[in-house]
């Protein structure tokens, strides 16, 4: 036995997406397992943060990007000197490898990578690319373990990196937490919700990746032959593109838009059926809380994640991604014929926050066992 480890998680919080919640998720249970648990911020904005972890110590290093975190972690990992290093997401990762080198270099460190990096970058430049994928390559090679939220996100970043497998580990999302259940039963003022006209939830930031103006071209078939209702929670760039696409549809009067809600949980757990419309994931939290709650689903096949989640359609429906004519189709059919909720909740067991939080600690070479 020996005593529990002092883990850093080194991130940069911009806003109210799942990769922030991911990360507090994370961040508190580990802490549960018995780690002593430092959240290291190089941004520390959004809304998330009014509620951090009970037992996980903040520690903000009071930069504006990521990048300018290098001086201020290396001089954490020296003074602090904790027994792991985990940096989420690329800029993280590598500007972690400089600050170890610099600091602390026989200290272990993980990378976690949550999105399918080819996707994201598709529409950008060669040029572009090129960079990132050579910058990949370069920093990757200082990270110990590379961690993966699902199988599709490794297959692209090995292909990327071309860093053999043993470098990799893929970790399921610490998704669902004790907490869950609680923020699905909290009060919802909503009118829609005391009607019979089936309400419909997307959720995610309004941003291209999530692809709303497929959902909303879907919901606006979909209404075309029987009612509904459709809510978009969260907030981003194309609030305003979304509204106008609703009103040239003829559904504005059926879709409400609230923005973000630190407790989408609630809505989720209400709905009779919710929907991932996205572009490119890395595993989908929003889809995978929806069938922990056991709410029909239904998803793109996009990369990564959700033809993890549903078993290549076996368990919900999958369609292909940017086609509203099949998504409508798929919604018209799972609020026919709704799966049995218990099958929704088997498909995403492995995605509980202490099996996760287990799975980090070893990768990250203290296994829980070895001090619990």
């Amino acid at each position: 036995m020996s005593n529990p480890p002092h883990i850093a998680l080194f991130a940069s919080f911009s806003g109210e997406g799942g990769v922030e919640r991911m990360v507090l998720n994370l961040a508190e249970g580990m802490s549960r397992e018995g780690a002593r648990v430092d959240l290291v911020l190089a941004r520390a904005e959004g809304g998330h943060l009014e509620r951090p972890p009970e037992g996980v110590r903040m520690v903000r290093l009071g930069v504006d990007h990521t990048w300018q975190a290098l001086g201020p972690l290396r001089r954490y990992l020296r003074s602090e000197r904790p027994d792991a290093l985990l940096a989420a997401k690329d800029r993280a990762i590598r500007v972690a490898v400089l600050a170890r080198r610099a600091a602390r270099p026989q200290m272990p460190l993980a990378g976690r990578l949550g999105t399918t990096v080819s996707a994201a970058l598709a529409e950008k430049g060669r040029l572009r690319r090129a960079l990132w994928y050579g910058g990949m390559r370069l920093f990757y090679r200082g990270v110990d373990t590379l961690i993966t939220v699902s199988e599709g996100v490794r297959a692209d970043v090995q292909r990327i990196t071309r860093l053999p497998d043993e470098r990799f580990r893929v970790i399921r999302n610490p998704v669902i937490t004790p907490r869950l259940e609680r923020q699905a039963t909290a009060p919802l003022d909503h009118p829609w919700f005391r009607e019979e006209e089936p309400v419909i939830v997307g959720a995610g930031r309004l941003t291209r990746q999530k692809d709303f103006p497929t959902l909303l071209r879907a919901f606006a078939e979909l209404r075309a032959t029987r009612p509904a209702r459709l809510v978009i929670l969260g907030e981003g760039g194309m609030r305003k593109r979304l509204e106008r696409l609703a009103g040239e549809l003829g559904v504005a009067e059926t879709v409400a838009m609230p923005g973000f809600d630190p407790n989408p949980h609630r809505w989720i757990a209400r709905a009779r059926l919710f929907v991932l419309s996205s572009a490119w994931e890395g595993s989908p939290n929003a889809l995978t809380e929806a069938m922990a709650l056991g709410v029909p689903v239904v998803s793109t096949d996009c990369p990564s994640g959700p033809a993890e989640l549903l078993e290549g359609g076996n368990v919900a429906p999958l369609v292909p991604v940017g086609d509203p004519r099949a998504l409508a189709a798929a919604m018209r059919s799972a609020l026919e014929n709704p799966p049995p909720p218990e099958r929704l909740r088997e498909a995403v067991s492995e995605y509980h926050q202490q099996t996760s939080s287990r799975a980090y600690l070893a990768a990250l070479g203290h296994p829980p066992e070895a001090w619990q």
